[in-house]
């Protein structure tokens, strides 16, 4: 247990990849109906609820505070203090599931424990260290504590239903995902690019320019709240088709297809090559333009948000644990996996039989997280290697 809690990423990734897996098992059944009776009664919500809480802010917690320490040179959030953060998840995606039988408030209570300690503890490390830069991280984590906090208030019924409240509020977290990785992934990526470029004695580097930077973060931003308040307006299409293209030109300028014989790192640019897809289809979707918004919403779920989260994953899991970084052929598998499942289910809507799609969309999902648990499990139990 000392080992384990060591580190955010050790048991946030661990229970996130058993946690992928059961979360699309139990939705396979609510979907055909085998569902157990204590889920909500609206289990598309309480899918896409778990996917985003759950599952996505899971994976920020290990990256994040794994990251703090780095980014302010101080100790760790570990031991005692990473516990209680980790149980306040675990008894967050308890509340969800028996949201069926549970009342509305004790749910809302349990589930607000986890995004609340997050941001607190980001809070302290950032501030604590005088780290102005990444402000804007603990800002991001705040607001998802409290879009989470209003989508249980909407459910309560304290907040009117007619301003659909609790799918704004879900449609916001997701496009908070996506700012979070448009922002990190900025940092992250380049710079990984860079230095195995440089190992290398590569001359060209991935380079930045700042217009870009700024207009990609700023049209990300805009396109997530339009998005999510007007799903279906010009105004949202135009700026959906935008931030595509600043996405596009911010990718081309970081040397992806320079590291194609190194999947760990390519990878990284793939996951974020699902954002200017993603935000196209979803500039189409709002223009009424052939584009199912089901289609375009799993294109930066699935596609970007999924990818990237197993990609950091397994990268940081190796980086961390002593590692190479290397990325074997069991770990490319489950990139393979999840890219087909990504594919699958932006696909289903376009074509027939539907179902079927699906079914095969989630079938690779679940085998993907079950090929990352198994892989990586032993690393984020066992000591460092090279201890």
């Amino acid at each position: 247990m000392r080992t384990l809690l060591s580190y955010a990423f050790r048991p946030f990734f661990l229970l996130n990849g058993l946690f992928a897996v059961a979360l699309m098992v139990l939705w396979a059944f609510a979907l055909q109906g085998a569902g157990p009776l204590f889920l909500p009664a609206n289990i598309v919500q309480w899918h896409a609820h778990e996917m985003v809480v759950g599952f996505g802010m899971a994976a920020v917690a290990g990256f994040v505070l794994t990251a703090v320490a780095t980014w302010t040179s101080r100790p760790p959030v570990r031991g005692a203090m990473l516990g209680l953060l980790v149980f306040s998840w675990l008894i967050g995606r308890l509340a969800m599931l028996f949201g069926g039988i549970l009342p509305a408030t004790v749910v809302l209570v349990a589930d607000m424990l986890f995004p609340a300690g997050l941001f607190l503890l980001l809070a302290r490390e950032v501030i604590a260290a005088g780290n102005k830069r990444n402000t804007p991280i603990i800002v991001i984590t705040l607001i998802m504590a409290g879009l989470n906090g209003i989508y249980h208030l909407a459910l309560t019924g304290i907040l009117p239903m007619f301003i659909q409240a609790e799918r704004v509020a879900l449609y916001l977290l997701v496009h908070l995902l996506l700012l979070l990785i448009t922002v990190i992934g900025g940092r992250i990526i380049p710079t990984f690019t860079a230095n195995w470029l440089r190992a290398r004695n590569a001359q060209r580097l991935p380079t930045s320019r700042p217009f870009v930077e700024r207009a990609t973060i700023g049209l990300t931003l805009c396109t997530g709240l339009y998005a999510s308040v007007l799903p279906v307006s010009p105004i949202t299409g135009a700026l959906a088709l935008a931030t595509a293209v600043a996405h596009a030109l911010r990718l081309s300028h970081w040397r992806g297809f320079a590291t194609t014989t190194e999947p760990l790192l390519f990878i990284l640019h793939v996951a974020y090559a699902w954002l200017p897809i993603g935000y196209f289809m979803t500039g189409m979707a709002a223009l009424g333009l052939w584009i199912p918004p089901s289609s375009a919403l799993h294109a930066l779920t699935v596609g970007a948000i999924a990818m990237m989260i197993l990609a950091v994953s397994t990268r940081v899991s190796l980086a961390h644990t002593g590692r190479p970084l290397h990325a074997s052929f069991p770990t490319i598998l489950c990139y393979l996996l999840l890219t087909l499942a990504a594919l699958l289910r932006v696909a289903g809507p376009l074509g027939g039989s539907y179902l079927s799609w699906l079914n095969a969309a989630m079938l690779a999902w679940v085998l993907a997280f079950v090929g990352f648990t198994v892989i990586y499990a032993p690393m984020l139990l066992q000591r460092r290697a090279d201890e």
